[in-house]
């Protein structure tokens, strides 16, 4: 989807709109190219055929680096080892950053880029649900899974965008930054593209390590996960763990990637995001259920954690379910008279 979507969006700018509009195609002002190792056909997930245009060797030749590059997503299990996997693009693109070019990701692509070592000492995003995983092997990357397009290494010349649909943000983004302006307002225009200015924190779900090899912390953890809501947690969990409050900290912290009390936040407001989903009780009273005397305070970390006040998330993700809900074929059918 992001390949073929990026790719429709890219080749058209700059003569589709006037031909919808005026009714006579312009001059298109980008140049793109579908690259592989080798240029070969072959298929990614799902069977879809992909063509490349080219090979990453044809780019080597004086005159051939290309002004930006987009590695695109690919399946990759949260519990999977991403080191390793693409040897030859990895030095690829080490080349072509050094030339000049542009590098850019969507999703799961921006691990290639931590592996070919261009995101070392800087910000990134990708999907949300890679958090572990790039705390986990590239810990030299500061992974920002709130963005949905990630700018601060952009004068280092690397771009990189957040779950799936973030291509739009991306391509605006580039149109933007090649063509001016004008030409990605108009594209937004034509293909209905949106940007993703909350982030991609209100969409977000608390992730927890796959496998905890310190059963003190994993005991702490599943207590926790049933007890959020009791008065100094931090503290239960430490008189419970009978540790010593700085080396319980400590040792959260390696296992779970949270300070404790972050945990707990986390916990909470996680929660607290199930029940703005499915009802309509008082903001305060869901902020006590899930462990927040001070209303105010709930609306400050949530606000701060999910970028939406929880007014805001609750009407954002009930219209979602209600249209969810209106769509669905597993609607009751309608008796007949």
């Amino acid at each position: 989807m992001v390949l073929y979507g990026l790719y429709d969006v890219l080749t058209t700018v700059g003569g589709i709109y006037p031909e919808l509009v005026k009714g006579a195609p312009e001059r298109e002002l980008l140049n793109v190219r579908i690259v592989s190792a080798d240029g070969r056909p072959f298929s990614c997930v799902g069977d879809i055929p992909v063509r490349p245009h080219a090979a990453l060797e044809d780019f080597r030749r004086p005159g051939s680096i290309p002004d930006a590059i987009i590695v695109c997503d690919m399946y990759v299990a949260v519990t999977a080892v991403p080191k390793g996997r693409y040897p030859r693009e990895c030095a690829w693109l080490r080349e072509m950053h050094a030339a000049g070019a542009l590098l850019s990701s969507v999703c799961s692509g921006a691990l290639v880029l931590a592996d070919a070592g261009v995101l070392d000492g800087r910000e990134a995003t990708a999907h949300w649900a890679y958090r572990d995983m790039f705390h986990r092997y590239y810990p030299n990357v500061t992974f920002r899974d709130s963005a949905a397009l990630c700018l601060k290494a952009e004068d280092a010349g690397v771009i990189t965008a957040g779950a799936v649909s973030a291509w739009h943000d991306l391509a605006f983004y580039l149109i933007a930054r090649y063509c001016g302006h004008r030409h990605a307002v108009d594209t937004a225009k034509v293909f209905l593209m949106t940007d993703h200015v909350e982030g991609q924190s209100p969409y977000a779900v608390m992730t927890r390590p796959m496998e905890v090899k310190d059963a003190l912390i994993a005991e702490c953890q599943a207590w926790i996960a049933e007890n959020y809501e009791v008065e100094n947690p931090v503290e239960r969990m430490v008189e419970r763990s009978g540790l010593g409050a700085r080396t319980f900290a400590r040792r959260f912290k390696s296992v779970t990637g949270y300070n404790p009390i972050d945990y707990v936040q986390a916990l909470r407001i996680e929660e607290a995001k199930q029940v703005l989903e499915r009802d309509q009780r008082p903001i305060d009273e869901i902020a006590a259920a899930v462990g927040y005397e001070d209303g105010s305070s709930f609306r400050r970390v949530f606000k701060k954690r999910v970028g939406l006040t929880p007014a805001a998330y609750r009407k954002k993700f009930q219209s979602l379910a209600a249209l969810a809900n209106k769509y669905s074929l597993e609607q009751p059918a309608s008796k007949s008279g």
